[in-house]
C-alpha cells in the first residue's frame, strides 16, 4: 500500500475565511476515534457542506502542505489512499501508536493587496515572504494575516495530551475533558485560544451530524467565559462539529475573497461523544 509522510501544520500560502452559520462549513469525519490493541486502521471522509458530514456539495481540498498527522510522541503520520472525489475527500492512516494522534488541515499566512501602474495585484503566502513578493513602485499597499485550523483526534489506548500543546498563532483548542472522553448527557469543556492568549467572549457553534432527514438543525450557541473556556453538555451519542472564528472588527465590510484581505482566524474540531 502506498504511503506517503505529511509534515507538521506550517506556515502557508492558502488562507480561508472564518466560516459563518450560513456558509458552507468544512468537516474532516474519522471512522473511530477510540481504538484498542497495537494498531488500527481509520478511514477520513473530508468536505464542506451546509449540513455537517453529508457529502453533497464539494470535496475538501487537501494537500501535503496543509494536511498534518500528529502521532503521540510529535512524529508525522503516514496518510494512505489518498483520493479527491466529486463530493468529498478520502484518505487513511494507520494509526500504529499509543495514545492521541491529531489530523489537521490548517493554513496562516498574509494575503496582499496593491496597485502597480493601473492595476491591482494579489499574493498570499507565509509572512517571512510578503516584502518580497509585492513589486516595487506598488502604492494602496493592505496587508492582513489570517490562520485556519480544522482537526478530529483519535486515541489508541489510553488518551495523551502531548498533541495539544498550543503553538501561539491563530485560534486554537487546548481541552480540559480529552475530546475522547466525551460521553452523552455529560458537559466536555475547552479552552479557546487566540494567538496564545484566552479568547474571552468567543461564539461557539456546535452541530450534530445525521440531520439529513431532519428539519430541525439541533445546534448549540454558547459563549466562552474570561478565560477562553465552554462547556457543551452532549444531548446525545454522535459526531459533533465545534467551530469558532475571529474577524478584525476594524475591517472593512466586503473584504476577503473579492475584496481588500482582512485579519481573520478561524477553528473547527470534529468530535465524537460516545453513548
Amino acid at each position: 500500500m502506498k504511503k506517503f509522510i505529511l509534515p507538521a501544520l506550517a506556515v502557508l500560502a492558502a488562507v480561508a475565511a472564518p466560516m459563518s452559520a450560513t456558509a458552507h462549513r468544512g468537516w474532516l469525519m474519522p471512522s473511530s476515534t477510540v481504538l484498542s490493541g497495537d494498531s488500527a486502521w481509520v478511514a477520513f471522509d473530508a468536505g464542506a457542506s451546509n449540513g455537517v458530514f453529508i457529502a453533497d456539495h464539494a470535496p475538501l481540498r487537501l494537500s501535503p502542505q496543509t494536511l498534518s498527522i500528529t502521532a503521540p510522541d510529535g512524529s508525522a503520520g503516514a496518510a494512505a489512499n489518498l483520493m479527491q472525489g466529486a463530493y468529498r475527500t478520502t484518505f487513511d492512516v494507520e494509526i500504529n501508536k499509543p495514545g492521541t494522534w491529531k489530523i489537521a488541515n490548517g493554513s496562516a499566512g498574509m494575503n496582499a493587496t496593491w496597485t502597480l501602474n493601473g492595476e491591482q495585484g494579489r499574493w498570499r503566502g507565509p509572512a517571512a515572504e510578503m516584502a518580497a513578493n509585492i513589486p516595487a513602485g506598488a502604492t494602496d499597499v493592505v496587508s492582513a494575516f489570517s490562520a485556519s485550523r480544522l482537526e478530529t483526534f483519535v486515541t489508541l489506548g489510553e488518551p495523551t495530551t502531548s498533541v495539544f500543546t498550543p503553538t501561539g498563532v491563530g485560534i486554537e483548542m487546548v481541552p480540559v475533558t480529552h475530546p475522547n472522553d466525551l460521553v452523552a448527557g455529560e458537559a466536555g469543556t475547552f479552552q479557546f485560544l487566540k494567538d496564545g492568549q484566552p479568547y474571552a467572549n468567543a461564539d461557539v457553534i456546535v452541530a450534530r451530524g445525521g440531520l439529513q432527514y431532519r428539519d430541525n438543525p439541533e445546534e448549540i450557541a454558547a459563549k466562552t467565559d474570561a478565560d477562553g473556556k465552554v462547556s457543551i453538555t452532549w444531548p446525545e451519542a454522535g459526531l459533533y462539529w465545534m467551530n469558532t472564528a475571529w474577524r478584525d472588527p476594524s475591517a472593512p465590510a466586503g473584504g476577503g475573497r473579492n475584496g481588500p484581505p482582512v485579519a481573520s482566524a478561524q477553528y473547527t474540531a470534529v468530535l465524537q461523544v460516545l453513548p
